[in-house]
């Protein structure tokens, strides 16, 4: 049995945050009914064409989910977003602010009649305070957030390249949906999950703020390093660079005796300690680099994966579709989409006794008569909320 069989969701999402959340309920075995714009849908279906003519974005985060269009604007979609709450186990909705309350889909609007329901509302700022009712992007999250002012190089701030916000606000809908449902096991009661860009991903950055707030220590951006830690990011070989970092005081004994054979630089005052190597950071990079650059990159891996010191390549997006780890670890699967089969990974969440669903990505408004018909709509009554335009 999987986790989630049975389980009835409920999306009225776009992007990415409710999409991520919604597409971990489906891979867990609940049935997932996505409510989608008719003629458009969700408007990340739009954002490219690369994958069969179809969205990468939306290819990715829709798996395994049923598309019903219906206008929730129009006068006669209330009843049908009713019919659906009523059969849901949990409601998910990322809309702009205030919307899903004036649709009557609020928890406080839905709890008298369905006290089992779970309702997870996905917001940028929250419900409350000054920024309510500010529209909220990843991009703009990761600047409120203080996430960009602390990556990139030193003179050049950066977004990180994913859609980091949404995907991070996304996985703690995930998991409060999870608790509410367990929760409900227990105590046979709904919950309402409401969870906030902003405050998800300042949760990420605690140790950022705790450094600036009682250390009173500015953060410096290295790129690939990491300005609590040296050595520790990219460093220059022979044909390329190699990737690796040193934790503590015992590694950097162990890379300058057996790395760089140089043991005397292990009681060295410029970089015996971790707080030594950081101020000293271009010192010890010159003197690693002196050592790696006369190598190639395969066979400083070699090295340092004898020595036991971790490391990693700088891999771009078709080196990891290609890794052969995930290949050896057998984590592709074929899924079905309107333009064509494509690889998806499973999930990183692995149980033993089941995989997860890989349903097929659905065409827009490809569910919507079959779920309506379990609704008991019959298939005139169908074709008329069609001709009025609600469907």
């Amino acid at each position: 049995m999987r986790p989630l069989e049975g389980m009835r969701v409920v999306a009225l999402e776009h992007a990415v945050a409710g999409p991520i959340c919604t597409r971990h309920l489906a891979d867990l075995g609940a049935s997932v009914v996505k409510v989608e714009r008719p003629g458009a849908g969700d408007f990340a279906r739009g954002y490219d064409a690369a994958a069969f003519g179809q969205s990468t974005n939306f290819v990715w985060l829709n798996r395994g989910k049923q598309s019903v269009t219906l206008d929730v604007k129009h006068s006669k979609a209330g009843e049908v977003l009713q019919k659906l709450v009523a059969r849901a186990d949990v409601l998910v909705q990322n809309l702009a602010p205030g919307a899903s309350a004036r649709l009557g889909l609020s928890y406080e609007a839905l709890s008298p009649k369905h006290p089992r329901l779970v309702v997870c509302d996905i917001s940028g700022y929250g419900e409350s305070g000054p920024y309510a009712q500010k529209k909220a992007y990843d991009l703009l999250i990761q600047a409120e957030s203080g996430v960009i002012s602390i990556t990139g190089t030193p003179e050049q701030p950066s977004r990180v390249g994913i859609s980091l916000a949404d995907i991070c606000t996304g996985t703690y809908a995930h998991q409060g949906i999870l608790a509410a449902l367990l929760r409900r096991e227990r105590a046979g009661v709904g919950a309402s999950v409401k969870v906030a860009m902003l405050e998800a991903l300042a949760e990420w950055i605690h140790y950022p703020m705790y450094r600036a707030a009682y250390g009173h220590v500015p953060w410096v951006r290295e790129a690939a390093s990491n300005p609590l830690v040296a050595p520790y990011g990219a460093h220059r070989t022979a044909d390329g660079q190699v990737i690796f970092g040193l934790q503590n005081d015992r590694e950097w004994a162990v890379f300058a005796r057996e790395v760089l054979r140089q043991p005397e630089l292990v009681e060295d005052p410029r970089f015996a300690t971790n707080k030594a190597r950081v101020e000293n950071r271009p010192e010890v990079t010159a003197t690693i680099e002196a050592l790696f650059t006369t190598m190639n990159s395969q066979d400083v891996i070699a090295l340092l994966d004898r020595v036991g010191i971790a490391n990693g390549r700088l891999n771009e997006p078709m080196d990891v579709w290609n890794h052969p780890q995930l290949a050896a670890r057998d984590r592709w699967r074929d899924v079905g989409t309107p333009g064509g089969t494509i690889r998806a990974l499973l999930p990183p969440f692995t149980f033993g006794d089941f995989e997860a669903v890989m349903g097929d990505v659905p065409a827009l408004g490809q569910h919507t008569d079959a779920v309506l018909g379990e609704l008991g709509y019959a298939p005139a009554e169908i074709a008329d909320l069609r001709g009025a335009g609600a469907l």
